[in-house]
């Protein structure tokens, strides 16, 4: 495996109960790259990244981080290895305050550089709203907020999941640029994105999911908007 390869996904296949989810997806995620996967509702985008942190049982050979099968282990052990995600829908304890929530993305005591002093410099806005309960900030803030309890944990691999559900455009703008700052810090990243336009926009490689499947793949600048469209819709 190449030394700059830090994720692959091999021929995964996820089941709940009697229903199949995935069906044989393969990517890679090689060191300093944004890996956008976009696809339809449904398409299996959520159900790939919950597999890759252990949130769904997956054999050991079919996920491999940093040159070790990590597949079907359990969360906290991923997370120390140095691969977390940022939730959809953000899941912050919300009677908690800010500080509170992003002390707890440190609890596994993953060495790295960052610390409370460094998200807050990334994130001024949380220092001001550090004492403050996480359900009094805007959908925006919140999501800050999420990002920085993963970084917390000092990640070498950020999985982000709809990271502009709920949010204005020119938040999720905002948010992708704080994204784009953290890789060129030294943390990868896999996006997951229903915004095609955005994940083209950020991405270096596309994975284009469908019922299960990886439709299309490539580098995002290569992808013309006909075979996206193609392979996001099935036609």
């Amino acid at each position: 495996m190449p030394e700059a390869q830090l994720l692959r996904v091999n021929a995964l296949k996820t089941f709940y109960g009697d229903f199949q989810a995935l069906y044989g997806v393969d990517i890679e995620v090689s060191a300093g790259q944004i890996v956008a996967i976009i696809g339809a509702n449904g398409a299996g985008k959520s159900t790939l990244l919950n597999s890759i942190v252990g949130l769904n049982p997956a054999p050991p050979s079919a996920i491999r981080f940093c040159g070790t099968d990590i597949g079907g282990e359990a969360p906290y052990r991923i997370v120390r290895r140095g691969l977390t995600i940022v939730p959809e829908g953000r899941r912050l304890f919300t009677s908690l305050s800010v500080e509170e929530n992003l002390l707890i993305g440190a609890e596994v005591k993953r060495p790295g550089e960052w610390t409370l002093a460094k998200i807050y410099q990334l994130f001024p806005i949380l220092r001001d709203f550090r004492n403050r309960p996480a359900r009094l900030l805007s959908g925006g803030q919140q999501q800050m907020v999420a990002i920085g309890r993963a970084l917390m944990s000092n990640p070498k691999l950020l999985l982000c999941d709809e990271l502009s559900l709920g949010l204005a455009p020119v938040v999720v703008k905002e948010i992708y640029l704080y994204i784009k700052r953290i890789v060129a810090g030294g943390v990868s990243a896999v996006i997951v994105e229903q915004d095609i336009q955005q994940a083209l926009k950020i991405a270096d490689h596309v994975y284009c999911m469908l019922e299960g499947r990886i439709a299309l793949q490539g580098p995002a600048r290569s992808l013309s908007r006909e075979a996206i469209a193609a392979a996001y819709f099935g036609v």
